[in-house]
């Protein structure tokens, strides 16, 4: 179920979107490929998970310096991060294999990332893939006014210094989930009747949110502790693993979304948006450093954004042989394809960004 009060334009006098669906399915077509994930997800799925739990296991068990048990910590943050982007969010969008019980399975580990699937898929798959950028309908841009990210935002004084702070407090992001956010969103989804599928019954959410937030606890904090390893030892490096992992989520969030390149537009009036639903997601999603490997393989294609959020559909992994695709299209028919060529480059971008909206509002 989706936000009824905002509707996209039906309106594409240039049929961008059909031309550019016929030509990436022509693409898979011809070359008998899958939109699905394939070996390539598959290793680094072995690969993140081992990063997120070897760690885990070896401060368990192993005879180690302090110094070695913090590294690790920061190791686990750096899979926990990794598992988000390439296993959870292929598998929370269906498109990690071809099998549903596969994608239920691999989008469930988000429950050992410290969130929850319900949650997760309506602030993600519902509000943020469909207003993206919309303020006050897209969540992934809400900072309960901590941070300015819209011009729509209400200003407060404290802003003007949002560009300095606001790295400090990316980090708390998979921390909040663990702790406060998924209960409130629970809450609040729930009243407003949100959901990607079929409605949960609210004694079955409340009651899988509870269960699994106790395992949480146990697996992260109890089991740890029962070892013999000081609390508050396991308390830091929880927090170290959770820093580390929303250092590195928010920012490639944010540099796909919170740029200068990007709009902010809002419905009319009467709750109409100008564009179409795909062309909208061109003129609010950026690309970045699409040729980095490295940024390629970890991210999970979250740098490749655009194609992200016009093929939610298709896994990450074929993001990058569809990109001249969507670039070639979206020139012909006169459409904006937002990208900068580094991460540095956005990273500047971004801050540049925050400091714009941090300014007074008649500045920004």
């Amino acid at each position: 179920m989706v936000n009824p009060n905002i509707k996209f334009s039906r309106k594409d006098p240039q049929k961008f979107f059909k031309t550019l669906n016929k030509r990436v399915n022509a693409y898979f077509n011809d070359n008998n490929i899958k939109k699905t994930g394939n070996w390539k997800l598959h290793v680094k799925t072995i690969v993140m998970f081992s990063l997120f739990l070897s760690p885990y296991f070896l401060i368990l068990f192993l005879d180690i310096s302090d110094w070695w048990k913090l590294l690790f910590t920061v190791l686990m943050g750096i899979g926990m991060a990794g598992v988000g982007m390439n296993v959870m969010h292929d598998g929370n969008h269906g498109t990690y294999s071809k099998k549903k019980w596969v994608n239920k399975f691999m989008g469930s580990s988000i429950y050992i990332l410290a969130g929850n699937v319900y949650n997760w898929q309506v602030q993600h798959n519902v509000l943020h893939h469909t207003y993206t950028n919309i303020h006050g309908h897209d969540e992934d841009i809400d900072a309960s006014g901590i941070i300015r990210f819209s011009h729509n935002a209400k200003w407060h004084r404290f802003h003007k210094f949002q560009h300095i702070y606001s790295v400090f407090l990316y980090g708390l992001l998979t921390f909040n989930w663990a702790l406060t956010s998924d209960f409130k969103q629970t809450k609040r989804y729930l009243k407003k009747q949100l959901s990607y599928g079929k409605m949960p019954s609210p004694f079955k959410q409340w009651g899988l949110l509870a269960v699994t937030k106790a395992l949480y606890i146990s697996i992260w904090i109890v089991i740890p502790i029962l070892i013999g390893i000081g609390w508050w030892k396991v308390l830091l490096g929880f927090f170290v693993m959770h820093y580390t992992a929303g250092i590195m989520l928010s920012v490639i969030f944010q540099l796909a979304h919170m740029v200068e390149k990007n709009d902010m537009p809002m419905p009319n009036e009467v709750g109409e948006m100008k564009n179409t639903w795909a062309i909208h997601q061109l003129f609010t999603t950026t690309n970045f450093a699409t040729n980095n490997k490295i940024m390629n393989w970890f991210s999970g294609g979250l740098n490749h954004q655009v194609e992200h959020h016009i093929f939610p559909n298709i896994s990450h992994v074929h993001y990058n042989n569809i990109s001249e695709i969507v670039k070639e299209t979206a020139q012909e028919f006169n459409l904006p394809y937002n990208e900068y060529k580094s991460t540095r480059e956005a990273i500047k971008s971004h801050f540049r960004h925050l400091r714009t909206l941090g300014s007074e509002p008649q500045l920004s």
